[in-house]
C-alpha cells in the first residue's frame, strides 16, 4: 500500500464514521423521548455530517479520481466503507444511543486531539474545528451515562445492557493495522497506541461515576474500518441514506 493510498484510506475511516454515526443519531429526530433530548441529538447528527463532508471532501482530493463528498457518500456499497463497526450498530432504546455515542465520543475526542498536530495541514484545520463540536459531544454523552446509570434501577439495568452489548465493538477503535501505522509514520495520522490508555482511563472513570460495571475483557469484533466485514445494518443504512441518489442519479434540486 502506497502513502497516498493509506492517505486515502485514512480519511475515509474519519468521515465514513462521522457520516454513519451521524446518519444513526438523525434516526432519533422527531423520536426522541423528550423535545430538548430530541434536538440536542439532531444537532449532534448535524455536527457529525458536516464533519463528514469536510473530511470526504479531502479524501476526493487525495484520491485523485474526481469524487467529491457526495459521491463518496452516496455512490459507494458497504464493502468500500471504512467505518468501525461500534457506529453502525441499531439505536434500540436510548440507553443504546448514549452508551454507543460515549463509547465513540471519547476515543473522537483523543483522536482529534491527536490529529491537530498532523503534518496534513487540510486534517489538522479540520480536527482543530471539529474538536470543538467533539468536546461538547462527549460532554453530553458522558453525562447522560451517569445521569441514567446513576438513575434507577431500571435505567441502570437497561444502561448496563446496552453497555454490555456494545462493548466488544469498542477493541476496533484503538487497534492500529498497516493504514494507522503508516499513517503515524508519515506524520499524518494519531497514535492509536498514545490513545488507548487515555481512552481506558476516561472510559472507566465515567462508568465508576454511572455505577456501571465495565465488562470483562473478551474477544473483541473488527473489520469495519478495514472493510473486510461489517455488520448487516450497514446495508440497511445505505439503503436508506442513498436511495434517492441512486433512484434519481444526477439529479439536481
Amino acid at each position: 500500500m502506497t502513502t497516498q493510498q493509506a492517505h486515502f484510506e485514512y480519511l475515509l475511516r474519519l468521515g465514513d464514521n462521522a457520516l454513519i454515526l451521524g446518519h444513526r443519531l438523525s434516526e432519533w429526530c422527531g423520536h426522541g423521548p423528550v423535545l430538548e433530548q430530541d434536538i440536542a441529538m439532531t444537532n449532534i447528527a448535524l455536527d457529525q455530517v458536516g464533519q463528514a463532508r469536510s473530511l470526504l471532501a479531502h479524501a476526493g482530493k487525495i484520491e485523485g479520481r474526481g469524487r467529491d463528498e457526495d459521491k463518496l457518500a452516496y455512490l459507494r456499497d458497504a464493502w468500500a466503507y471504512r467505518n468501525v463497526l461500534l457506529v453502525e450498530q441499531p439505536n434500540e432504546d436510548f440507553a443504546f444511543t448514549i452508551v454507543r455515542q460515549f463509547l465513540f465520543d471519547a476515543f473522537n475526542f483523543y483522536l482529534h486531539e491527536e490529529l491537530r498536530s498532523s503534518k496534513d495541514d487540510q486534517l489538522r484545520a479540520i480536527a482543530g474545528k471539529s474538536l470543538k463540536e467533539i468536546a461538547y459531544h462527549l460532554r453530553y454523552s458522558s453525562e447522560w451515562v451517569i445521569r441514567l446509570g446513576d438513575g434507577t434501577e431500571e435505567s441502570r439495568q437497561k444502561m448496563q445492557h446496552a453497555l454490555n452489548s456494545l462493548w466488544k465493538y469498542t477493541g476496533e477503535l484503538t487497534a492500529p493495522d498497516e493504514v494507522d501505522e503508516l499513517m503515524l509514520e508519515a506524520g499524518i495520522g494519531a497514535s492509536l497506541t498514545r490513545i488507548k490508555p487515555l481512552y481506558d482511563e476516561k472510559v472507566a472513570a465515567v462508568l465508576k461515576e454511572a455505577t456501571l460495571e465495565m465488562p470483562q475483557a473478551g474477544h473483541m469484533q473488527s473489520g469495519g474500518k478495514n472493510g473486510k466485514m461489517h455488520t448487516e445494518y450497514l446495508g440497511y443504512i445505505l439503503a436508506e441514506m442513498q436511495f434517492v441518489q441512486r433512484a434519481y442519479p444526477g439529479m439536481e434540486w
